[in-house]
C-alpha cells in the first residue's frame, strides 16, 4: 500500500489524564464532520447521472435500457470494488482513504462529462465505481473506531444520513450548474467535480484517524467497548497482525450473522434503487408528473429520510442494541408504502408516501450496516463493510436498474412492483432469523457471565 495511505503510528506523546474527556470530544467532532460532509461529496458524484437521466435520454438519444446498463455498471463494479477496498481499508489510514478515493472520483467525473459515447461512459462508471468502493467502509470503520456501542447508533445514523442529504445536495449542484451554465450537462459533471474536491481538502483538515494515533486511549480503554462474535470469543482489538486473507475466511465467511445481515441488507438494498434510481422515470411516464418536479422528488425522498433515520438509531439504543427488532418494524412499514406508491394516484398521497418511504427504507439500511460491524472485530469491519457491499451492488442495486430497467422496457412497471414487493418479503423473513439468533447469542453471554 502507498505510504500515504498506511495507517498512522501511535503517537509518542499521550493526552494527560485529565484532558481526554475534553480532546476525545474535539477530535470527535472533527471526525463526524469529515465524515459525513466527505460522504455528501461521494454522493453528489455518484448521483449526477441518475439525477439528469431525462435530460441526457433527450439530448444524447439514450433508451431506458441503455441507462440502466450504465447505472448497472457502477454497480456492478462499486459491488466488486466494496469487496476489497473494504478489506484495504482495514489495513489504512481511513481519513486519507476516504479523501483519496473522492479525489479519484472527481477527477474520473471530468472525464464522463466531457463524452457522449454509450461505451466510454460505461468504462468510466466501472472505473469509478473502485474509487467509490474506498468510501463506506473508510468511514463506518472509522466510527467503530471512536464510539462505544453506547452511542454508536445514534452517530452511525447521523452518518448514514450523510448520503441522504448527498443526494438532495446533487439536485442543488444540478440545477445551480444548469442555472449557471444554461443546461449544459457537461457543466454539471464539471461543476460536481470541483465541490467534492473542495471536500477532499476539509477531509484531511479536519479528520483524525483512529485515537492512538493522536496520544488517546483507544476506544476499547476509554469506554469499555468490546465484541462479543457469534462463537462467544470477545475481541477489542483495533489492529491485527492476521493478514486479509485470514481475516476475511475466519471473521467473514463463517459468520452466520454477517451472511443473514447481508442478504438482509441486499434484499433492502433493490428495494432502495428499485424506487430511487427510477423516481423521475416512473413518475412521469406512470403518474404524470412534471420532470422538474420528478426530479427534485430524488432529493426530497433521500433529505426526508435524514431525521428518521437518526430517531430510530437512538432508538435502536435505547432498545439496548436491539437493532433487527426496529428493522423489522420499518419493514412491515414498508409494505404499506410500497402499495400506496405503486397503485395511488393522488399525487398529493404519492409525494407524501415517498417521504415516509425514505425513512422506511433507510433506516433499517443504516441498521443493518451497523449490525454487520459489530458482530465482527473492529479490525474486520471494513472487510464486513465489504462484503455486505458486493451483495448489495452486484445483486441488489443491478436487479433494481439493469433487470428493471429491461423488464420495464418489455413489461411495464407492474415487473418492478413484483420484484420490489418479493425483496421486502425476502427482507422480513431474514430479520425475524436474525432476531432469533441474536437471542440466542444473548443468552450465551449472559450464562458465560453468570
Amino acid at each position: 500500500m502507498l505510504f500515504f495511505l498506511r495507517p498512522a503510528p501511535d503517537a509518542d506523546k499521550k493526552v494527560p489524564p485529565e484532558k481526554v474527556k475534553s480532546s476525545y470530544l474535539w477530535h470527535q467532532t472533527g471526525v463526524i464532520l469529515a465524515l459525513c460532509i466527505g460522504y455528501i461529496g461521494y454522493y453528489i458524484i455518484r448521483l449526477i447521472f441518475t439525477t439528469e437521466q431525462n435530460e441526457i435520454m433527450r439530448q444524447y438519444g439514450f433508451s431506458t435500457a441503455q441507462i440502466g446498463l450504465i447505472l448497472s455498471c457502477f454497480g456492478i463494479g462499486y459491488g466488486i470494488s466494496k469487496l476489497f477496498m473494504g478489506a484495504l481499508s482495514d489495513k489504512s489510514n481511513t481519513i486519507r482513504y476516504l479523501a483519496t478515493g473522492l479525489i479519484v472520483s472527481a477527477l474520473l467525473n471530468f472525464w464522463l462529462g466531457s463524452t457522449r459515447n454509450l461505451y466510454l461512459m460505461m468504462v468510466l462508471m466501472l472505473i469509478m465505481s473502485i474509487a467509490q468502493g474506498m468510501g463506506a467502509a473508510a468511514c463506518q470503520r472509522t466510527i467503530q473506531l471512536w464510539w462505544g456501542k453506547k452511542w454508536r447508533g445514534t452517530v452511525f445514523s447521523i452518518w448514514s444520513s450523510a448520503h441522504n442529504a448527498g443526494a438532495f445536495a446533487c439536485v442543488a449542484v444540478v440545477q445551480l450548474a444548469t442555472f449557471l451554465f444554461t443546461g449544459s450537462i457537461a457543466a454539471v459533471f464539471y461543476t460536481a467535480s470541483v465541490v467534492a474536491l473542495v471536500i477532499a481538502a476539509f477531509i484531511l483538515w479536519a479528520g483524525s484517524e483512529r485515537p492512538a494515533a493522536v496520544g488517546l486511549p483507544s476506544v476499547a480503554e476509554y469506554t469499555g467497548d468490546e465484541v462479543v462474535l457469534d462463537d462467544g470469543e470477545v475481541s477489542a482489538s483495533d489492529l491485527t497482525e492476521l493478514p486479509l486473507r485470514a481475516v476475511f475466511s475466519k471473521y467473514i465467511l463463517k459468520n452466520p450473522l454477517v451472511w443473514a445481515i447481508t442478504l438482509t441488507s441486499m434484499s433492502l438494498y433493490l428495494v432502495r434503487y428499485g424506487v430511487m434510481s427510477w423516481i423521475p422515470s416512473f413518475l412521469v411516464q406512470s403518474k404524470g408528473f412534471s420532470e422538474v418536479f420528478a426530479k427534485w422528488l430524488v432529493g426530497i425522498f433521500e433529505l426526508a429520510a435524514v431525521p428518521g433515520v437518526i430517531l430510530l438509531g437512538a432508538l435502536s439504543d435505547l432498545l439496548k442494541d436491539r437493532r433487527a427488532l426496529v428493522c423489522l418494524g420499518c419493514v412491515l412499514g414498508l409494505f404499506l408504502c410500497l402499495t400506496t406508491y405503486f397503485f395511488s394516484t393522488n399525487k398529493t398521497l404519492i409525494v407524501v408516501d415517498l417521504l415516509v418511504m425514505g425513512t422506511l427504507i433507510y433506516a433499517p439500511l443504516t441498521l443493518v450496516g451497523l449490525m454487520v460491524n459489530e458482530v465482527v472485530p473492529k479490525f474486520a469491519v471494513g472487510s464486513s463493510t465489504g462484503f455486505m457491499g458486493f451483495f448489495q451492488y452486484i445483486f441488489g442495486e443491478t436487479l433494481a436498474t439493469a433487470l428493471i430497467g429491461i423488464l420495464v422496457a418489455h413489461y411495464g412497471w407492474v415487473a418492478s412492483n413484483t420484484i420490489l414487493y418479493v425483496a421486502t418479503g425476502s427482507a422480513f423473513v431474514l430479520l425475524l432469523y436474525i432476531m432469533r439468533h441474536e437471542k440466542k447469542l444473548r443468552q450465551r453471554v449472559e450464562h458465560t457471565n453468570s
